[in-house]
């Protein structure tokens, strides 16, 4: 019997599996396709997702530095209010490159990582669970301690073990255009219905446009109004959800939710690498699969680090709400040299950066 079945191999998957790996556990981890494909969201990060990663990460899978936004309240033509940094505040990375980076480290780390594996069914026991796959060659049943949720908003484990659903679920999609633009900031459109739109460019690696919604929210036209304003045909496309708001449990008695499965993501931006990654390492420090009110240490650890930052991260995304001339004044008091770290909206009360507002006062 395994010590873990992981069912899904993202970044919070494959960290998980890793990290688990790596205490001595035994791990036997499922992907339902190629690791990394399709691609679903943005390859824009913190610079601390290299702490993360293994030896050579950082030359293999950098695109581009960025060093602030443009935020504007109406499209490319509008005024633009610039927050920034005089060094890099964020990266952008070949994001499939990414995945397939950490599936190795856990698979190095001694994790069974198994692609084109579909997990069909879960099922939890008092001392175990049955995990249904559909293999290459057919049906399989494994049985394991405990099974770690870690497939995306969508999740069947959470289904399976009959966990709450996050607050809500955004359509978000995404579209490439090949030109080179090694520009320093990435553009944000507060102009979609309680979320925005954005622009990365990503150096030689060209330039991402998205934008996310709720659902209904007439995402696709408003994508191709993007397009429009900006004069560009974006000929590779795709789309995903992304889940806002954790729900009040993520563990059953045998199982737990980590990454997007437990809507461990920034609400103002929908981001969930490095938050699924930091409950990752939670899990697999304060989980014993031989216990299961282990569970609730998890619980524990992981809301003591993040609670916080979510919750003010929804205060955050009101304010995309709020009427534009609001939005346009208080753009227009803000703006300038930030001390602002990208994953964590308590940082706008950090000493660095209110001397930074102090500074223009």
């Amino acid at each position: 019997m395994h010590d873990f079945v992981v069912v899904g191999c993202g970044p919070a998957g494959s960290r998980f599996a890793r990290r688990a790996a790596e205490a001595g556990h035994d791990v036997l981890a499922f992907e339902q396709g190629e690791v990394g494909e399709p691609l679903a969201c943005s390859g824009h990060v913190s610079r601390d997702l290299w702490e993360y990663t293994g030896e050579g990460a950082r030359e293999e899978l950098l695109q581009h530095r960025i060093r602030g936004a443009r935020f504007h309240v109406g499209g490319p033509d509008s005024d633009a209010h610039l927050f920034y940094k005089r060094e890099a505040v964020s990266n952008v990375i070949d994001r499939v490159g990414l995945d397939r980076h950490l599936a190795d480290l856990a698979r190095e780390a001694g994790a069974d990582l198994r692609e084109n594996h579909t997990v069909t069914e879960v099922t939890e026991r008092e001392d175990r669970v049955e995990v249904t796959v559909r293999a290459p060659d057919g049906t399989e049943t494994h049985e394991a301690r405990m099974v770690a949720g870690c497939d995306g908003p969508r999740s069947r484990v959470r289904d399976a073990l009959d966990l709450p659903e996050p607050g809500e679920i955004l359509h978000g999609v995404l579209g490439f255009d090949p030109d080179p633009d090694d520009g320093d900031y990435v553009d944000v459109h507060l102009t979609v219905p309680r979320f925005f739109a954005w622009r990365i460019p990503r150096a030689d690696a060209g330039v991402e446009y998205g934008l996310a919604a709720p659902p209904g929210a007439d995402v696709p036209d408003r994508f191709e109004r993007l397009q429009s304003e900006y004069g560009v045909d974006l000929e590779r496309r795709c789309s995903g959800a992304i889940p806002i708001g954790p729900p009040a449990s993520v563990t059953g008695h045998r199982g737990l939710l980590v990454g997007d499965a437990a809507a461990q993501t920034k609400p103002f931006t929908g981001g969930g690498i490095l938050y699924g990654m930091t409950a990752a390492d939670h899990a697999a420090r304060t989980v014993d699969p031989r216990d299961p009110a282990t569970l609730s240490d998890y619980e524990d650890a992981w809301r003591t680090d993040l609670e916080r930052e979510i919750r003010l991260g929804h205060w955050v995304r009101r304010a995309y709400s709020l009427p534009e001339p609001v939005q346009r004044a208080g753009l227009r008091v803000v703006s300038g040299e930030i001390g602002v770290h990208m994953d964590r909206p308590t940082s706008v009360f950090s000493t660095e950066h209110l001397r930074k507002l102090l500074s223009r006062s």
